[in-house]
């Protein structure tokens, strides 16, 4: 068809290729007999192009139907499968002895001619066995396909598939980088400190979700991120993906197996006792999570150095990171009283931060 293939209804269900707009159309420029037909996936020897249907009718014509989409071509194939199903059902068709001939199942999807040689189908049935067929096929294919793909760690290596920075857990993250702290994490803070920390609700405004999940698959299918680029101009964008980055991360900065130790220890009235448990606690953590809450935290006491431009107090900053940064492995009934420790644990490490961190 030039422009589009439509069914146009009637007794014989013909199938009609417009050259018109259907708005403008009298009479069909061309009809196609559907009684008998057989319609399939075309081959690739028959069209190069994706999404191409092969019309086959009683007399040998064959016609071939192609769109870019694919679920509309879908949606043809079906319109005319059950079209022909029909009339086989209603209209058997009778050849020259008078005898009831089976038109449909010359050519099933999949175009196996030998198979249907050996299994004969009757026309309502003709495109149901031939989707069948079909997907066999499909499932063969892949499975010969997967027997014989290559190990996983060959494909890093050569680099053909890159391991995802979102959701990935930091150790993994920080031993595939050979560094302590993620890549992305100190790109993001460089930017952010660039652009200028007295921008108004910085890390409390959110940015553009649709852009930030633009950055973060950007961030996990290729290997070079420019943080510059006009896209990623706003810093909101880019704040939301640093948390986004750090809400998604399988385990959390402050470890699950450090969560109710964390706790007990802000629960310690007397503050001496309780700013050394946590500066003990912090010391004693995974050399990743330390090195990367250390620069995350810099980076948040400088953002609050700013309050009174930015306005992010101690606390504003605690209430958007705590729940982030800390939280319980499984959910509990209390988890209003323990959203309450959360912020009160990440501002007394703002607080503390030379005290927790004496080398910064």
């Amino acid at each position: 068809p030039r422009n589009r293939a439509r069914c146009l209804p009637g007794h014989d269900h013909p199938l009609s290729f417009p050259q018109k707009h259907p708005a403008m159309l009298t009479t069909p420029e061309h009809t196609v007999e559907l009684r008998g037909a057989a319609v399939s996936w075309a081959p690739k020897e028959k069209s190069s192009k994706k999404n191409v249907l092969n019309l086959k009718t009683r007399d040998g014509s064959e016609f071939l139907i192609q769109h870019d989409s694919e679920p509309i071509v879908a949606t043809w194939q079906k319109a005319i499968a059950d079209s022909i199903s029909k009339l086989s059902t209603d209209f058997p068709i009778h050849d020259e002895n008078g005898n009831v001939g089976d038109f449909g199942a010359k050519e099933r999807l999949g175009n196996n001619k030998d198979e249907d040689k050996k299994n004969p189908a009757s026309g309502p049935v003709a495109s149901s066995l031939g989707s069948e067929s079909d997907t066999s096929k499909v499932r063969n294919r892949l499975r010969k396909l997967l027997q014989k793909r290559p190990p996983l760690q060959f494909l890093r290596e050569r680099g053909y598939i890159k391991d995802q920075v979102f959701g990935c857990f930091l150790q993994t993250l920080c031993e595939r980088e050979h560094g302590t702290v993620p890549g992305f994490v100190q790109q993001c803070i460089q930017t952010v400190e660039h652009r200028g920390l007295d921008i108004d609700g910085l890390y409390r405004i959110s940015g553009n979700l649709a852009t930030i999940q633009k950055l973060r698959y950007k961030v996990d299918h290729d290997e070079h991120l420019d943080l510059d680029d006009g896209r990623w101009e706003d810093v909101h964008v880019i704040t939301g993906a640093l948390k986004l980055f750090f809400r998604e991360l399988p385990e959390p900065l402050f470890p699950f197996s450090y969560f109710d130790k964390f706790i007990t220890a802000i629960k310690i009235f007397d503050q001496v006792k309780r700013s050394k448990c946590i500066r003990d606690l912090v010391c004693s953590l995974p050399e990743t999570n330390r090195d990367t809450m250390k620069v995350l935290f810099q980076h948040l006491c400088r953002v609050i150095d700013y309050k009174e431009q930015n306005r992010m107090s101690v606390q504003s900053v605690a209430i958007v990171f705590g729940p982030t940064l800390l939280r319980p492995e499984t959910e509990e009934v209390n988890m209003a009283m323990h959203m309450v420790f959360q912020n009160q644990i990440v501002e007394h490490v703002l607080n503390q931060y030379s005290y927790i961190f004496p080398d910064s």
